[in-house]
């Protein structure tokens, strides 16, 4: 008598924090794993070498690194010749949203998982500590899937695809704390969008913002290295 294989989840493991804590709960979940990271000509590109090492260290079965150049398009200051704010998290969608990337990027999940035989894909999308980018909302995740099933092989004759978003409503310092139930390093993953010329993460962006405040109200140690810190 064998055992029955462990189904397949697709992970979008962009290298950051919250999509290296979703992975790990797609594997806690009983799923194999396999990852999609899109190099789009970020300007952030340090997190792709993060989602390399995570997806080394979680055992990851299959790792795609998949070329897909937005500076084509421009229209953010993470793919064009705009500066990245250091002001502090906004109430406007900042320059930093890349136009229609998780649109993009779920599509692009979809084709791997249906490649892979797999119906289970999760996102570390987030809709309370984030940037407001609107294609983090419930209501697009939701959309999404019925988009994937309409459009999909798979989708018309097998069922649905499910789009996993453990992380949607957590707060920040919520995610650092199942950083820290997961037994996963925070020094793992990448979060800054625009990394110092010394390396370190600048620590004025507002993903390192919304990190750095996150670990401290969870109380969870980050040995991220911060070329500056917010006031």
């Amino acid at each position: 008598m064998t055992d029955t294989p462990a189904a397949t989840a697709v992970v979008l493991l962009s290298g950051g924090l919250d999509s290296m804590v979703s992975a790990a709960l797609a594997r806690e979940d009983g799923f194999e794993v396999a990852a999609l990271s899109i190099d789009y000509g970020q300007r952030h590109k340090r997190e792709l070498q993060s989602a390399r090492a995570i997806a080394h260290r979680l055992g990851v079965k299959r790792h795609v690194v998949l070329p897909l150049d937005l500076r084509q398009f421009g229209g953010s200051a993470l793919t064009a010749d705009i500066d990245v704010p250091k002001d502090g998290v906004g109430e406007e969608i900042p320059v930093t949203y890349v136009p229609a990337r998780n649109l993009v990027f779920l599509a692009l999940t979809t084709a791997f998982a249906e490649s892979c035989g797999s119906r289970d894909i999760f996102i570390g999308v987030n809709a309370l500590d984030y940037s407001g980018y609107p294609d983090c909302r419930p209501e697009f995740i939701a959309s999404f899937a019925e988009t994937a099933r309409l459009g999909t092989k798979q989708g018309m004759e097998d069922g649905a695809f499910a789009i996993h978003a453990p992380l949607q409503h957590l707060t920040k310092a919520d995610i650092a704390r199942e950083c820290a139930r997961l037994n996963l390093d925070p020094a793992w993953s990448w979060s800054c969008y625009d990394p110092a010329p010394s390396g370190e993460a600048c620590g004025l962006c507002d993903s390192c913002r919304l990190r750095i405040r996150g670990f401290a109200e969870a109380g969870v140690a980050d040995a991220t290295r911060y070329a500056a810190a917010p006031r």
